[in-house]
């Protein structure tokens, strides 16, 4: 409750991972890279796994070793139906009680980011979106992404909290002094790096901690 700035990553954070939309995400990955590179479906998504694993994003991946527009790329898999989301009232509520200014950090989009946020009406709550154009598409958790959040929001990383489904992706956080929030995420991909003691707290459901910590503070 003293932090002066609180850091959230979107997807599967923002909402919980049983809404299932980043499945959606997925599948239109899949199909960009099947046309695109002219594969089957399985090789395709076998290569945007790998990609994911050794660079943060398929997206940087393919950028990499296939020269993909990433405008082109992200218009694709962003292009989902967010009706999936409702609106949630105790989130929303929980915001706006938490002090300190707030930011979304993703991987993702603004427009994606945008759309996600405000269909849960919390949109409000936000002063800035840094996403992966932000980032010069270096994505979480490449550490430079990290400094350029830092340098751009003037973000003070001794007074900042991030919260994140994304377990290695909190490690440059807290190398830089930030405090972490994990959102336990059974996946395979969400349980790496998540046994080191670069997590501060890991938890289940954000409303849930956000709540305590706000009764805590009361």
């Amino acid at each position: 409750m003293d932090a002066e700035v609180w850091l959230f990553d979107l997807d599967n954070t923002l909402y919980p991972p049983h809404v299932n939309m980043f499945a959606e995400i997925d599948d239109r990955m899949r199909g960009f890279i099947a046309e695109y590179l002219g594969l089957p479906p399985d090789e395709a998504f076998a290569l945007q796994k790998r990609y994911f694993r050794e660079f943060g994003t398929s997206l940087r991946g393919l950028m990499e070793h296939h020269g993909v527009d990433p405008a082109s790329f992200l218009a694709h898999v962003h292009d989902i139906d967010v009706t999936l989301l409702d609106a949630d009232p105790l989130l929303e509520a929980a915001l706006a009680r938490l002090p300190g200014r707030k930011i979304v950090f993703t991987n993702a989009s603004t427009r994606h980011a945008e759309r996600v946020i405000e269909r849960l009406g919390i949109g409000h709550h936000f002063e800035a979106i840094f996403d992966i154009v932000d980032a010069g598409y270096r994505p979480k958790p490449e550490p430079d992404a990290y400094h350029q959040i830092v340098a751009r929001h003037r973000v003070k990383p001794a007074a900042t909290v991030m919260v994140e489904d994304m377990a290695r992706n909190l490690k440059p956080a807290a190398a830089l002094g930030m405090t972490t929030v994990w959102i336990r995420n059974a996946t395979e991909h969400g349980l790496v790096d998540a046994d080191g003691d670069h997590i501060h707290h890991a938890i289940d459901e954000l409303v849930v901690w956000l709540e305590s910590i706000i009764a805590d503070a009361s």
